[in-house]
């Protein structure tokens, strides 16, 4: 073996310890955020598919793409009959509001309301100051790699998610 040959062995065993190190990282972040949104959940007197839906509605808000009761339906799995019977339990007890959407008057869009973002916001700031600290040390450079890293990985998922939907139907 020359040296050549050991290099690229050595960076392919590196990376594929690293591609599986992520792989475990990303499971290990999944399980650590489940739990963190059942504590959220029951310290605010939701059901575990309330906060799915929550958590479903603020991440379309924040890709500027909110939601209808029906794509969230399409994101959770349920049938329209359950997924209004969710939004109406969520809209009564502060959690949600409807909204018409701006770009057609005749759609309803989800969106946080008020006492609900309050409490969201109590529990999750404190998150966000901690996730920044752990971030500190590293550099802009880093952290713009870090977000393409998971950026390609959701992008993976997604089209898998896809796929295997696709043929479950």
């Amino acid at each position: 073996m020359t040296e050549s040959d050991r290099t690229t062995s050595d960076t392919g065993v590196q990376r594929t310890t690293l591609e599986t190190e992520i792989g475990a990282d990303l499971r290990a972040l999944t399980a650590v955020s489940e739990q963190l949104g059942h504590v959220f959940a029951r310290s605010n007197s939701l059901r575990p598919n309330d906060f799915r839906a929550l958590l479903h509605i603020a991440t379309a808000e924040f890709a500027g793409r909110p939601l209808t009761a029906g794509q969230l339906g399409g994101l959770m799995g349920m049938s329209s009959a359950a997924v209004t019977y969710l939004v109406e339990r969520l809209i009564e007890s502060g959690h949600l509001r409807r909204g018409a959407d701006p770009s057609d008057r005749r759609r309803v869009i989800l969106y946080h309301d008020a006492p609900g973002r309050a409490a969201a916001e109590d529990f999750f700031v404190p998150l966000g100051q901690r996730t920044r600290a752990a971030t500190a040390e590293f550099s802009d450079a880093e952290l713009a790699a870090a977000h393409r890293v998971l950026t390609a990985i959701t992008a993976a998922l997604h089209t898998h998610l896809d796929e295997v939907r696709g043929r479950a139907r």
